[in-house]
């Protein structure tokens, strides 16, 4: 069997894909037949427990997506739990310098590339006994950039080897920037990051991806992002939930249709 390659996706075309703060298999199954290219499971800020991240992946990969795993911490077992169970790509959180990416990686990889625990159960069950000869090839480790020390230390990071790619956490980024915790800021500050990160990903030959919307997709693809989330659960069921109100009353909401974005 042939495993898919989230690397795959990103080098034919930008890799869109969808987010699950939620649990529900369905809602990741259907953004998969959507046509998403990637459907990231978040263990960090979302609600799913551990089996329903299982059943999710499942779901995504089935229905044709990369599964992938935002894990809640830069820990080997964290990272491991969530590989064993089947996801193609995990996205790590807080990786300040070149100690946290070299961490971050090696628990991605099997010796002698890395240090990662065998027992990959879920990811053998359904991709191949095969599995372990090709995980490491197969693997996608994304590190997260969205912190100011981050920045400071961008070339140090993206030197490590067995870094697949970045993930812009624009939010975090703007905390800690002094911005207004958004997905987007016109300030000089925030652009000027987006540009370093840019700059610093073509020098290392690294891969760049960030959160978005449909909005800001297309200028993001412009820059030069080869990895985008535009679709979220939590916000399109408020925001459909909300809009069918508004409209069946003929008036509008006293509330926001759409939550607070700061948790992208």
């Amino acid at each position: 069997m042939t495993i898919p390659r989230l690397r795959d996706r990103w080098a034919e075309r930008p890799a869109l894909g969808a987010w699950m703060f939620l649990r529900e298999p369905m809602t990741a199954e259907s953004a998969a037949r959507m046509g998403y290219d990637y459907v990231v499971v978040d263990l960090q800020h979302g609600i799913a427990s551990d089996p329903e991240a299982l059943a999710m992946m499942q779901a995504a990969e089935a229905a044709g997506a990369i599964p992938v795993a935002r894990v809640a911490t830069n820990h080997p077992m964290t990272i491991g739990r969530a590989l064993d169970a089947g996801a193609l790509a995990v996205i790590i959180p807080m990786v300040n310098n070149a100690d946290d990416a070299r961490e971050a990686v090696a628990a991605c990889r099997y010796a002698p590339e890395g240090t990662r625990s065998y027992g990959p159960v879920a990811a053998i069950s359904r991709y191949s006994d095969d599995y372990a000869r090709v995980a490491n090839d197969t693997v996608a480790c994304l590190i997260m950039i969205e912190t100011a020390e981050a920045l400071e230390n961008l070339d140090e990071i993206l030197s490590v080897p067995g870094i697949d790619g970045i993930y812009v956490g624009p939010v975090d980024l703007s905390l800690t920037l002094g911005l207004a915790p958004q997905p987007y800021n016109d300030d000089p500050a925030f652009l000027d990051a987006i540009d370093a990160v840019l700059a610093a990903c073509e020098r290392h030959g690294i891969v760049p991806g960030i959160h978005a919307d449909e909005v800001l997709a297309p200028r993001w693809i412009e820059r030069g992002f080869r990895l985008i989330t535009v679709g979220y659960d939590q916000f399109a069921v408020i925001s459909g939930l909300g809009s069918a109100l508004e409209v069946s009353r003929g008036e509008p909401l006293d509330g926001p249709k759409q939550p607070f974005t700061g948790y992208r």
